[in-house]
């Protein structure tokens, strides 16, 4: 394998909630050269550069493509605005991506991306752990293997805190749907019902989001999706569930089988535990669940192993998962431009994502069940 010269984009100087550790991912990777690192933020930069490994910092991403030439970026805003026009100058550089949810916050900007990442043939990488820590995919694979029979419905919610309702949909929901197009494929249609303090939303009840992430409506969301092969399940957001203090994640999926039901929640500071009932009653009747001990067995060669202390530092997750999917996450996009493939997390499923949302606001505003994929890419706030 080459070595690959890879970039990270970060600007400190835009305020974003809890960021993922994108910036971490390559770390302990072989073959890997961390060239630069642009930021427009010059504080504390050396001791920012130091922590990612970077040999040059820039201002300016263009100015830094031009110089460099790197093989890989990593775009690690969560403001989906900044995206587009970043893929766009990095595909004009045949350099390819790994970029943070959400893509986008709109699909008619999303086929764009997907124009400009076809024309190009830059692969990209999405930041979706589900695809990529080890309890998701022991879950995955369980459900694929049939130990809980044949799936038939589920469950899914997304954090439930105080951005619950739009802000949580577009923001975490996008996790939890990324999640349900792995497991069941593109969906085929959706009939939702979203309310502003117990009373129907409309188009004039635009959030106040604590992000820039795009139009959204709604302090309680609650979705049912269609999936191939007649799988049903509903996606939920209500604010104010979540209590940090407690620990009461909303966020995960439960999918229930004929023979049994796996659940797996989102935990801000403690490890991820996958939970299995293995008998056919719905867990609302009394299922017992009992823990499934998860290994991750992977290996890269050539590796350092994870270096789990990242979870200590600023802008990195408490939590184990994310150091472990951000290495495998980008040792896919390694071996996709290799194999000349799709990553496994890639800008399509991404753009789907994005058109699972769209289609909640078109079935809430229209009334009716709105089959996907949409035919009308505006988005229905706009």
């Amino acid at each position: 394998m080459k070595t690959y010269k890879v970039a990270i984009v970060k600007d400190t100087s835009k305020k974003m909630l809890g960021l993922h550790g994108l910036q971490t991912a390559f770390r302990g990777l072989p073959n890997v050269e961390i060239c630069a690192f642009v930021d427009p933020n010059s504080e504390d930069i050396a001791e920012r550069m130091a922590f990612v490994g970077a040999k040059k910092h820039y201002t300016s991403m263009r100015v830094m493509f031009e110089a460099e030439k790197p093989d890989i970026v990593i775009l690690t805003s969560r403001h989906p605005e900044d995206h587009l026009e970043q893929i766009r100058m990095a595909s004009e550089f045949n350099c390819h991506i790994y970029c943070e949810k959400s893509l986008v916050d709109d699909l008619e900007e999303g086929d764009e991306i997907l124009r400009i990442l076809a024309k190009s043939k830059v692969k990209l990488c999405m930041a979706h752990p589900v695809r990529y820590a080890e309890p998701y995919m022991a879950m995955n694979r369980m459900i694929k293997e049939g130990v809980i029979g044949t799936p038939v419905s589920f469950i899914a919610r997304g954090k439930c805190d105080h951005r619950g309702g739009g802000e949580d949909m577009i923001v975490l929901g996008t996790h939890i749907l990324d999640w349900l197009i792995h497991l069941f494929g593109q969906a085929e249609n959706v009939y939702a019902d979203i309310t502003v303090n117990g009373k129907s939303a409309n188009k004039a009840d635009l959030t106040s989001s604590v992000e820039p992430i795009g139009p959204c409506i709604g302090d309680s969301i609650y979705a049912i999706f269609r999936f191939s092969g007649g799988i049903c399940g509903s996606f939920e957001t209500h604010r104010g569930l979540y209590d940090v203090k407690v620990g009461n994640s909303q966020m995960g999926l439960t999918v229930m089988g004929t023979k049994g039901s796996l659940s797996l929640r989102f935990e801000d500071f403690h490890e991820r535990k996958l939970f299995i009932c293995r008998t056919a009653v719905p867990p609302e009747s009394g299922g017992n669940f009992e823990e499934v001990p998860v290994t991750d067995t992977r290996n890269i060669p050539g590796a350092a192993p994870i270096d789990y202390s990242v979870c200590n530092f600023k802008d990195c997750p408490r939590v184990p998962n994310f150091p472990e999917a951000n290495r495998y996450a980008v040792w896919d996009l390694m071996q996709a431009i290799e194999e000349d493939r799709p990553c496994v997390s890639n800008a399509h499923n991404a753009v789907q994502t994005q058109e699972m949302i769209q289609a909640i606001y078109l079935s809430h505003l229209t009334g009716k069940r709105v089959e996907l994929p949409l035919k009308e890419r505006r988005h229905p706030l706009k």
